[in-house]
């Protein structure tokens, strides 16, 4: 195995475990903002009142996005699978 393979296959994995992530976790991080916005403007300080709808919205996406984050990952690993004798060899 050359440098070049390593550094080759350790960025494809970086690439989709951003890829994977950034589905769960950009709308999280959306909806802490508007809750914290919201808990600043009305001085309410409460953990479940971040947590619950972050929950939610995690499901949500899952539930939306998952089969196709699934398919992504079969196939990136399908693909690493298939290329082992010529990243060995």
């Amino acid at each position: 195995m050359t440098p070049e393979i390593i550094y080759r296959v350790s960025q494809d994995a970086m690439i989709i475990a951003v890829k994977l992530s950034a589905p769960m976790l950009l709308p999280s991080l959306v909806i802490g903002l508007i809750i914290a916005m919201f808990q600043a403007a009305t001085q309410i300080n409460e953990s479940t009142l971040t947590f619950v709808p972050k929950l939610i919205i995690m499901v949500l996406v899952l539930l939306i996005l998952g089969p196709g984050m699934l398919q992504m990952f079969l196939d990136y690993f399908q693909d690493l699978i298939r290329d082992i004798p010529h990243l060995i060899g």
